[in-house]
């Protein structure tokens, strides 16, 4: 009964933003449960090509590189269009890609809201909606398809950063997982979102360069390693996380739900 809960062996899924980092994470976990076709998209055909070739080399399954920007809703159609070229069914799909920005709140550019709303945002909905009838034709009450957003835990709490868009594009992802969950069941096809905390990624500059550092203010005392990433993916993507619609779940180290919150004079119970 238990054999195979957490096996995505014969699945194809599709990870955009997938070249490195959280993606390339999630790419290589899905592989290593047996995923028969891994697709994974990036800006850049070089490293996207590159991490595919890297993959397919370390595990049984195939990665494929599918390189085009997804910034607009002619990039995530332009993807869709590709994607449906090579398959029929799309049994799992990962909205990784994401952009970030940081500014001081007079300073804060136009270009750095529309920016990190259109591919934090946007495009999670448009591609979502333009490879429904691949996941449609995936879908089953006995192996529903799976759509998995990933948002942050700067969605959920107060990031003192000044990354205003950001903060709210993962927010505003958090609850279009929600939505997007109530529209796409009765299809068989599960919407959840992962909020990662602190992971190394070229995104995440501060855990990767001052992984110590930012240790100190996680309660379980470490970064995130691509195990913890990968295994959250893998939980949700498989027979597993069948019974989770619509949630969001922090793979943080406890920064969200186990942080005691304010210190200081006053406020400390010893």
């Amino acid at each position: 009964m238990f054999n195979d809960l957490f096996s995505l062996k014969g699945r194809i899924a599709l990870v955009t933003g997938g070249s490195r980092g959280i993606g390339k994470m999630i790419a290589a976990g899905f592989l290593s449960a047996g995923a028969a076709k891994v697709y994974i998209t990036a800006r850049k055909a070089g490293p996207c090509e590159a991490t595919a070739k890297e993959l397919t080399a370390r595990y049984d399954g195939e990665c494929i590189a599918l390189p085009i920007d997804m910034s607009t809703v002619a990039g995530c159609e332009l993807l869709a269009s590709e994607f449906k070229k090579r398959e029929s069914r799309l049994d799992i799909l990962v909205n990784n890609a994401g952009a970030a920005w940081g500014a001081e709140f007079d300073e804060f550019p136009e270009s750095g809201w529309d920016k990190v709303m259109n591919l934090n945002v946007k495009s999670p909905f448009f591609l979502t909606k333009a490879l429904a009838p691949t996941l449609r034709a995936s879908a089953s009450a006995e192996r529903p398809a799976k759509v998995i957003n990933i948002a942050s835990i700067d969605g959920i709490f107060v990031n003192p950063g000044e990354t205003y868009s950001y903060a709210a594009s993962k927010a505003g992802l958090i609850h279009l997982t929600r939505r997007m969950a109530v529209k796409l069941i009765p299809d068989h096809i599960v919407v959840t979102a992962i909020a990662p905390g602190p992971f190394k990624s070229d995104m995440n500059r501060a855990a990767r360069d001052h992984a110590d550092e930012v240790a100190t203010r996680v309660p379980v005392g470490r970064i995130g390693t691509d195990e913890d990433r990968a295994g959250a993916a893998i939980y949700l993507a498989s027979r597993a996380g069948d019974y989770v619609v619509g949630a969001t779940i922090a793979i943080d180290g406890g920064i969200v739900y186990a942080n005691p919150g304010i210190k200081g004079s006053g406020w400390d119970s010893d």
